[in-house]
């Protein structure tokens, strides 16, 4: 069995030199985070695949949207249990733990959701995402009208099903390429 080298079990290396953009990018995370995420040193092998990745990442997780910053990392922790994706558990178990205020709630998202105390809100949330990771193709619109009956408005619904899609998609990639979570991820917010 061979190591990870981080941030992927792919031998590909970061851009060298970053461009001046990217850098800046980094030195914010760094800043803000106290890390650089290695999903971003993953991507950060083509300026473009890492703009598209964090513009993606940054309208979804970060911008205006009927769905709180905590319920948006709960769908993603819920995804990558589903997934059993390490590299995202790990990450947004941490933020879950954060935003929260509870190691316990991250916890239990991590191992699954459904043992949770939610309120109806957030288990229709996640059972619809939990529905679109497993099987979407069965998805009716008596789904997304369970979705309205605990007040989520339409765009809330596009909302939703965005995240949990991406989180579909980037599961994907950072188990494909083995990508490792940063160890400072495991100590945080508990």
């Amino acid at each position: 069995m061979t190591t990870v080298k981080e941030p992927t079990a792919l031998d590909i290396p970061m851009m060298d030199p970053l461009p001046a953009e990217t850098q800046r990018y980094f030195e914010i995370c760094q800043d803000k985070l106290g890390l650089v995420p290695n999903v971003l040193k993953a991507y950060a092998i083509d300026a473009a695949k890492l703009n598209a990745f964090t513009a993606l990442y940054n309208d979804l997780m970060l911008a205006e949207s009927g769905l709180s910053k905590l319920e948006r990392e709960m769908i993603a922790v819920a995804v990558s249990s589903i997934n059993k994706c390490f590299y995202c558990l790990v990450a947004h178990g941490a933020a879950v733990r954060e935003l929260s205020g509870d190691p316990a709630l991250g916890e239990k998202m991590v191992m699954n959701w459904r043992v949770a105390d939610l309120d109806e809100r957030q288990y229709a949330m996640l059972a619809f995402s939990e529905k679109m990771t497993v099987a979407s193709s069965t998805i009716e619109e008596q789904d997304r009208q369970a979705l309205r009956d605990v007040g989520f408005s339409d765009r809330d619904i596009w909302d939703i099903a965005n995240v949990a899609g991406f989180y579909n998609m980037s599961n994907r990639v950072a188990s494909a390429t083995k990508m490792a979570p940063n160890e400072e991820y495991h100590a945080l917010h508990r």
